[in-house]
């Protein structure tokens, strides 16, 4: 017997008929989860696994079973089960109760799965099925965990459950980006290249709105490949993976290349306020700078700014969006970054930081929400910091550019923060470098005007010096060597 069907006829042991459900198992015994009542009962896990802190009232722990492994941290264990192969985590499944708990979490499948290049990926309800080649109608056996307590394992499945709604309502007045019909160009640069906002016209004259649902994709693209996170998958793929998967954070797809493998040349263009675009100046060396995105409710992008201090706009074709935002001055209530911003720490999921800091962050001077619905497109202005979350199964188009107001932000992020830049080409050796002297071919007032504005700065701080110290400093002058004064819009404009 293959090693391959040992693995099928182990992983298709299942009851007969249908088991007593988690649910019950947890009312026969009486368990209430923590912080709840009858009355407002929290969905059990489907094996029973229980939240660490009932292990102290319990007198029974199925953890004991697992020898020198239940003295390790609840996290730790998790992080050292994620270097076993799909064979290593059916067979320590089989040892206990509380090993099969573990090893059947289905993030560590997905860990397996998304790793394993060597044959062609079939979605079969769930990573562990899928990897397995189980039959779609295979259930997991409903083996008795109530005594397995794990943070590690409940929590998890606790976000995937959590509802989105009590999260995405009663949106405080003076937290609401602000809704638009449309602006002009002029509007843009002049009232709005600093500040969010959404219009509500201009997507719904492309003609991709007209025609684009899932169906109508699937039928003409369902064969292409998309770049979904971590693996590469045809479209019929992709879709069945959104209509059954329970990950905690649904894989999303977020492809580079659509406008080429979809033929969408002329299908859209950018609304008129965001058309000017200086890393058009880069022509075919530019950076990455349009995606399709397409995802399931509950997937969604965690708090980040985007690449390269560049602006964005976001524009829904089918579904819907929520939208949480920061200027760029203010860190968000549960991120952390590192003192020279290249490395930025979260929470690991969204609705991970919507249990734990969704309340204190609305509550924060320069929050802004919003929901983008379908056909309206949301403004990101450069360097705010945002969450955002589908609130249903949702196809959208996104796209990055540098507006005229923050040339210098982008000059100063090439410059400065080279081992962040991102999206350029390999034979694109220094991306500054390049801007700089497409700029100054081609819009030389522009540089001038930048060069000006930071003499004025600098000259205003020599004065200041000269009234605080009575002392005169002295500078040289070189465009290249300091931009970080000239004259931008503030992200906060108006808040």
């Amino acid at each position: 017997m293959s090693s391959t069907t040992t693995l099928r006829t182990q992983a298709t042991h299942v009851e007969s008929a249908e088991s007593t459900s988690g649910r019950s198992l947890l009312q026969e015994n009486g368990f209430v989860e923590q912080g709840t009542s009858s009355d407002d009962e929290v969905e059990p896990h489907p094996l029973g696994v229980r939240p660490s802190g009932n292990a102290l009232t319990s007198d029974q722990n199925a953890q004991e079973s697992m020898g020198g492994f239940r003295f390790l941290p609840d996290g730790l264990l998790v992080t050292l089960l994620e270097f076993l192969d799909a064979a290593a985590l059916l067979n320590l499944g089989a040892t206990c109760r509380g090993f099969y708990a573990y090893c059947t979490y289905d993030q560590l499948w997905r860990d397996v799965a998304v790793n394993d290049t060597n044959e062609r990926f079939e979605w079969r309800g769930s990573w562990r099925a899928s990897l397995l080649r189980l039959p779609p109608t295979t259930r997991l056996a409903k083996v008795d965990c109530r005594y397995v307590f794990s943070d590690a394992l409940y929590r998890p499945f606790q976000c995937s459950r959590t509802p989105l709604g009590p999260y995405v309502s009663n949106i405080p007045l003076q937290n609401e980006i602000p809704r638009l019909k449309d602006v002009s160009p002029e509007e843009f640069n002049d009232s709005w290249v600093g500040r969010p906002f959404i219009l509500t016209a201009p997507v719904k004259k492309w003609r991709v709105f007209e025609t684009w649902d899932l169906q109508h994709l699937l039928a003409k693209y369902g064969h292409v490949s998309f770049r979904c996170e971590a693996v590469d998958w045809p479209l019929t793929t992709y879709v069945g993976y959104m209509e059954s998967s329970q990950d905690e954070s649904p894989l999303y797809l977020f492809d580079r290349a659509f406008v080429e493998k979809m033929g969408l040349q002329d299908a859209y263009e950018p609304p008129e306020a965001f058309q000017e675009d200086f890393f058009t100046l880069l022509k075919d060396q530019r950076p990455d700078r349009r995606w399709l995105i397409i995802g399931p409710e509950r997937s969604g992008s965690t708090f980040h700014k985007d690449p390269n201090a560049t602006s964005a706009w976001n524009a829904i074709i089918r579904g819907s969006k929520y939208w949480i935002m920061f200027p760029s001055s203010i860190l968000p209530p549960g991120v952390y970054m590192s003192q020279d911003q290249s490395e930025v720490t979260s929470p690991l999921s969204i609705a991970e930081w919507l249990l734990s800091y969704h309340a204190e962050a609305r509550a924060m001077s320069g929050c802004l929400e919003g929901i983008c619905r379908e056909g309206e497109v949301l403004h990101v202005p450069s360097g705010w910091w945002h969450l955002v979350v589908n609130l249903e199964p949702a196809i959208a188009i996104t796209q990055n550019f540098v507006p005229r107001a923050h040339v210098p932000s982008t000059i100063r992020f090439l410059r400065d923060r080279a081992d962040q830049v991102s999206g350029f080409s390999d034979k694109v050796a220094d991306p500054y470098a390049l801007f700089m002297e497409r700029l100054k071919e081609t819009d030389p007032d522009l540089v001038v005007s930048l060069d000006d504005s930071r003499k004025r700065k600098w000259e205003e701080v020599v004065a200041g010096n000269e009234e605080a110290n009575g002392e005169q400093h002295g500078f040289s002058f070189g465009f290249s060597d300091d931009l970080d004064e000239a004259e931008e819009p503030s992200d906060s404009s108006g808040l």
